[in-house]
């Protein structure tokens, strides 16, 4: 569906065509003033100068074709030049009845799809998920899903940081605890055990202590860093335990993201991308791009328009290893070769941008990816604590993630046995329903790339912009169609009027912006934009359903047409939660 504001433009861009200015002009703009009008075109300012003409005379040439446009219930020039429009009833309620047709509700889709990859989560195996994981996995869960309303074919990889030293470290703690396992015995040759020789909990525990042991102990590091050379370098029984920690480690991080109702379609890491990094690092040699620096292999990548000095790529270290920058290079290969992307989208931390800029401008040069592909580093900042600083526990310590969510639904909870209706089992469903939504959307209702403060009592409040009041909102509607079904048994013959009282236009006005919304939203990969968007269809909801009688409503016709703008209401902001990641119960 075009937009409302396509629209007004067209019907603009011909009235200025038929008062003889230029049709550039007729730019228009949601009104800064609503008090004043709903639309507003500013275009017989810029016109000025051109036509050297006073402002108001253009605006008042404009305003004399647009007189009889059954689009405009007013057209007004208001000096020193604008252009003030109000929709007429007629034109506002039949666009919001074809928003309520469409199964996407009149959102435009993208005229030329794109395979788009995004690289979110990236969480290292056999350690537990933090607070510092959430972002990622929030934001590039939102993102994905945007992507695909609009029509794209994406993909999200988990990338899991699956090979570097922390393996080395863990099989070496597991031998110095087990020494008599079969995966230390170098004459061994059977089949491996299928079965782990740890649990999920022993191997997060196995980590830390490792690494708190190799800082105070040289020999203990050298020896867990020869462990991390052999099994990179193939040794059969380091192999088995890393198969062993992978397996165990990935099924606890499916159980952790479902929680969160984030789901990947690939479950690759960097272990992926080693088979392509010997081929790569020669044919970097080969083609000139890499020389040594130091006895390191480095590709340069600073451009002559730089104000900051951006280093070299690093693609291998002066004793031959690999880095972040090898890996991440080498996984752009493993991406171009198997599933041959137009963008990649990468969700991380916004203090990794420098090794973007410079893994991004290494790949473009050298070849790695085509030029055409559009490579995106969408960095995030920092969630914290009321104090201002990252995010703690009460200790002092950093959250594990789930039991973040833990204190979360707990606190739902409470709130919703202060005014329980419902059983304990469906209050302890509830609570962990809305208490996803309290945490993503505080956390998705933050630009990106800005810090926030993670505040429990403000996300979790049910008034204000939270996600507990949106979702509040969406079950007030719900029951105020399921009443009238309860009565009246039927919901299928609902037909809109045009509306009658201003807070009603106002409604179906802020329904309509939905499309244009969308379109900007996955344009800029900016979740913000829809929870911005959905505060402000809540609170105009809900001045709606104060100031009308809608169920008591005693003509018919004019009930049914309140209750086909509040299912339409409903389901753009379904929508809109579902694309945020995260969905409302059916009561509160």
């Amino acid at each position: 569906m075009e937009k409302i504001s396509e629209k007004i433009t067209s019907c603009l861009e011909e009235a200025f065509e038929k008062a003889g200015y230029d049709k550039a002009l007729a730019k228009v703009t949601v009104s800064n003033r609503p008090d004043l009008c709903e639309y507003q075109c500013n275009g017989a300012m810029a016109g000025a100068k051109k036509y050297k003409k006073a402002p108001f005379m253009i605006a008042d040439d404009v305003v004399e074709q647009l007189k009889y446009q059954p689009m405009f219930e007013k057209a007004e020039s208001v000096k020193p030049g604008f252009i003030n429009l109000t929709l007429s009833p007629s034109f506002v309620s039949e666009y919001v009845a074809q928003m309520a047709e469409d199964e996407k509700l009149g959102a435009q889709m993208e005229a030329e799809p794109k395979k788009i990859m995004i690289d979110y989560g990236g969480p290292n195996v056999a350690k537990p998920l933090h607070v510092g994981h959430l972002r990622s996995a929030i934001i590039g869960e939102s993102i994905k899903r945007i992507q695909r309303f609009v029509g794209n074919d994406v993909t999200g990889d988990i990338h899991l940081g699956d090979w570097g030293y922390q393996m080395g470290l863990i099989i070496t703690e597991l031998k110095k605890r087990q020494p008599d396992l079969v995966y230390f015995d170098e004459n061994y040759k059977g089949e491996y055990p299928t079965e782990a020789p740890f649990t999920i909990g022993e191997l997060e525990e196995i980590y830390p202590t490792a690494s708190a042991y190799a800082k105070e102990h040289e020999e203990y590091r050298e020896e867990a860093l020869h462990a991390t050379y052999l099994l990179q370098n193939g040794y059969p029984g380091y192999r088995a335990i890393w198969k062993h920690i992978m397996a165990v480690s990935v099924a606890d991080l499916k159980k952790n993201y479902a929680k969160l109702h984030v789901e990947f379609d690939l479950w690759k890491g960097e272990a992926d991308a080693q088979a392509y990094i010997p081929g790569m690092v020669e044919r970097l040699k080969e083609e000139g791009y890499a020389h040594l620096d130091d006895g390191a292999l480095v590709v340069d990548v600073k451009e002559e328009t730089d104000t900051k000095e951006i280093p070299p790529c690093m693609i291998l270290k002066s004793d031959g290893a690999a880095l972040y920058d090898t890996t991440d290079l080498a996984t752009l290969v493993e991406r171009e070769e198997k599933y041959d992307p137009d963008e990649v989208i990468y969700v991380v931390d916004k203090r990794q941008e420098l090794h973007f800029v410079q893994v991004f401008r290494c790949a473009k040069k050298t070849g790695i990816v085509k030029p055409e592909v559009d490579l995106k580093f969408l960095g995030f900042g920092t969630m914290n604590g009321k104090d201002g600083k990252p995010f703690k526990t009460r200790e002092g310590g950093v959250m594990r993630l789930e039991n973040l969510i833990r204190e979360i639904e707990e606190e739902m909870y409470k709130k919703i046995q202060e005014n329980r209706t419902v059983s304990e089992e469906e209050a302890k469903k509830i609570a962990e329903t809305v208490g996803l939504a309290a945490i993503k959307y505080g956390d998705l209702s933050n630009q990106a790339s800005k810090d926030y403060v993670f505040d429990v009592d403000r996300f979790t409040s049910f008034e204000g912009n939270t996600g507990p009041y949106i979702l509040y909102t969406i079950v007030r509607i719900k029951s105020i169609l399921a009443k009238y079904k309860e009565t009246n048994g039927d919901l299928t013959d609902l037909k809109l009027l045009d509306p009658i009282s201003k807070i009603e236009k106002d409604l179906m006005l802020e329904v309509g912006k939905f499309n244009e919304m969308i379109q900007n939203v996955s344009q800029e990969n900016a979740p913000h934009k829809i929870c911005a968007y959905i505060y402000d269809l809540a609170n105009t909801f809900n001045r709606f359903y104060h100031e009308t009688k809608i169920l008591s409503e005693e003509e018919e016709a004019r009930k049914k047409s309140y209750l086909a703008l509040l299912d339409v209401t409903r389901r753009v902001l379904e929508c809109c939660i579902d694309l945020l990641g995260f969905e409302a119960p059916e009561r509160m």
